[in-house]
């Protein structure tokens, strides 16, 4: 047996297996992390705030997310199950709801480190403009765009049959696959950099803040009661944004380690290879994919980590207070 025919049997074993019990494992904590989030975020307290929005509408996406793209690449890689594969329907549905969400989860936690430097900044008009109307518009428009954006998804998927027991649910060969490779290197160059200029510009203001001191107001009764609400508000701040940072540091490395194999796809696209070099191409796909989705499964885990707060809401949970 030659060496590149070891190396993709080997890699089909990995892949088999990474998805089968990495795969069955994440599911089951990115479901439950998904829905601790969406339980916390959803609080009276926190639901005020415009960071919140941002975060409710993240952890929806990851939960469809999860169940699009993580549990049917489980049956389809893990158990050789893939009912896209036979349905042409169902392949056009698979194909579109992947991408869409794929940028959905992202697009939210930029909006979402957007509202951190607005309020984190020292000036206090561009405090204001961190607004509820804000961010339900910015949710809500957003996510019509996309649904536009990637109508192309549904118009171009397609089951190309490998043999009369093989099949795949992919875009067709040619322009649609091409746009589509393109726009995937595009959007995970643009997102990382956008994440990485807003998370330093939010830890940024952050540490400004600190060395600003709030004025007192000229009744001293109502210069403690301001105080103590802003202190409050400021701590809540704080703290969404810490939890924001944390996921923008979380998805940075999984998302550059993607962005790369993305262009690498890209810069060898001419080449001509044999059968078994697409396979283990296909194999090295599906590894980065699942790599890549990690950072959308742990998410409430880190929070847990980050954060006092949330680690005493998720105790007032469990303890059903």
């Amino acid at each position: 047996m030659s060496t590149s025919s070891n190396k993709l049997a080997e890699l089909l074993v990995a892949q088999t297996y990474l998805y089968r019990f990495a795969g069955s494992v994440l599911i089951v904590i990115g479901t439950l992390g998904c829905i601790l989030n969406l339980i916390i975020f959803t609080k009276k307290l926190l639901r005020k705030n415009p960071c919140s929005i941002y975060l409710i509408s993240y952890n929806l996406s990851n939960f469809v997310y999860i169940y699009v793209s993580l549990f049917s690449s489980t049956l389809e890689v893990g158990y050789k199950y893939d009912p896209s594969a036979k349905n042409w329907n169902l392949c056009r549905l698979r194909l579109y709801i992947t991408v869409l969400f794929n940028i959905l989860s992202p697009y939210y936690l930029i909006l979402a480190s957007i509202d951190r430097v607005l309020v984190t900044s020292s000036n206090a008009n561009t405090r204001r403009r961190s607004t509820l109307r804000l961010s339900y518009l910015s949710v809500i428009i957003g996510t019509i765009f996309w649904i536009l954006f990637h109508i192309h998804a549904i118009i171009s998927a397609n089951i190309t049959q490998y043999s009369p027991t093989i099949a795949f649910c992919y875009f067709q060969s040619g322009i649609p696959l091409t746009f589509v490779g393109y726009y995937a290197v595009i959007k995970e160059i643009l997102v990382l950099s956008l994440m990485i200029i807003f998370g330093l510009w939010a830890i940024k203001n952050i540490r400004s803040l600190k060395r600003v001191r709030v004025a007192p107001d000229s009744s001293a009764s109502k210069t403690i009661v301001d105080n103590n609400d802003i202190r409050s508000t400021s701590s809540k701040n704080r703290q969404l944004a810490l939890i924001l940072i944390m996921d923008i540091i979380i998805y940075t490395p999984f998302s550059f380690l993607f962005a790369s194999f993305l262009m690498y796809q890209q810069i060898t696209i001419k080449y001509v290879v044999t059968l078994e070099q697409a396979q283990i191409q296909s194999c090295l796909t599906n590894i980065f994919l699942f790599l890549a989705g990690i950072p959308f499964y742990i998410n409430c885990y880190t929070n847990l980590i980050i954060s006092k707060p949330f680690r005493s809401e998720m105790k007032k949970i469990i303890l059903c207070k």
